[in-house]
């Protein structure tokens, strides 16, 4: 009786009760869809904090990287400075020990100087020395090293002197050879740095090749018996050899000179103007 009533009423009210279940199983299918998407957002809020830390993270480590760099920059620069200090230090000492180091050539009082600057030309080459009138140095001195002549002092500063070099074209100087004693006058014509020319020779002279110049007690500035170079071309002209001298000393690895004392004798000089021609006032020049 009472299965048949809740079949009755089963059947009488079968629309509500549906009705009823739908309901409901909307409600469940409502509440899954909504722990989903709360899941969903949850993840994706998480996921979207994780991005912005991490940016944020990778921006902070960005700016920390770049000072660092530039720090690390700055301890290498310091630290080249001073390699290039000490190097620089070690190079000049080696140079200095190795002008001195030659037991044949007395340095007692010579200068030692350092070239620390040179003008290039094809014709007027100069060189620039750190010593100057507070070490004594006073134009006219000679500029020289263990191998051969440099040049001349033309000019003084306090803490600096410009030197005019075998390699100029006003300069000119007495020399003579070690062998035959023949004399002549060196010039440099332009041209190669380690070649030279000496002129007035004579072709009666016994010259030969790979004979030693030196300077003579001609020079008005030179000490003599400095050598200048040696013969590597000897050719006869009409009356006088066309010759050509490799230079004693290597101008392209010049580093370190020596500066003789002054070899200033006014009587002599006053001699010389006296005796040669007014109207051949070059003719002194050569001697110097």
């Amino acid at each position: 009786m009472i299965v048949q009533k809740f079949f009755s009423f089963l059947l009488k009210h079968n629309a509500y009760l549906l009705l009823l279940l739908y309901c409901g199983i909307a409600l469940l299918l409502i509440r899954f869809e909504q722990d989903d998407m709360l899941s969903k957002i949850r993840s994706g809020g998480t996921e979207l904090q994780a991005s912005i830390n991490e940016k944020i993270s990778s921006y902070g480590y960005l700016l920390n990287l770049r000072g660092e760099n530039e720090r690390l920059l700055k301890i290498n620069a310091e630290m080249l400075s001073r390699t290039l200090r000490s190097e620089t230090a070690l190079r000049n000492e080696k140079a200095r020990r190795a002008l001195l180091a030659d037991s044949t050539f007395d340095t007692s009082g010579y200068i030692i100087a350092r070239v620390i600057d040179r003008k290039f030309s094809s014709r007027e080459n100069m060189l620039l020395i750190d010593a100057g009138k507070d070490r004594g140095i006073r134009p006219d001195m000679t500029v020289l090293t263990p191998h051969g002549l440099v040049g001349r002092v033309v000019f003084v500063s306090r803490h600096y002197a410009g030197v005019m070099p075998v390699i100029h074209s006003d300069f000119k100087v007495s020399v003579m050879s070690d062998r035959s004693s023949a004399l002549g006058i060196l010039s440099w014509n332009g041209g190669a740095e380690h070649l030279a020319q000496i002129e007035h020779i004579p072709i009666s002279s016994p010259l030969k090749k790979g004979e030693l110049m030196l300077t003579t007690d001609f020079s008005t500035f030179a000490p003599s018996g400095i050598p200048v170079g040696r013969i590597v071309r000897i050719k006869p002209d009409k009356l006088f050899y066309d010759i050509t001298v490799r230079l004693a000393v290597d101008f392209s690895t010049l580093t370190h000179v020596l500066v003789a004392p002054a070899k200033k004798d006014p009587e002599k000089i006053e001699m010389l103007e006296s005796v040669l021609p007014q109207d051949k006032p070059a003719i002194i020049n050569p001697v110097n």
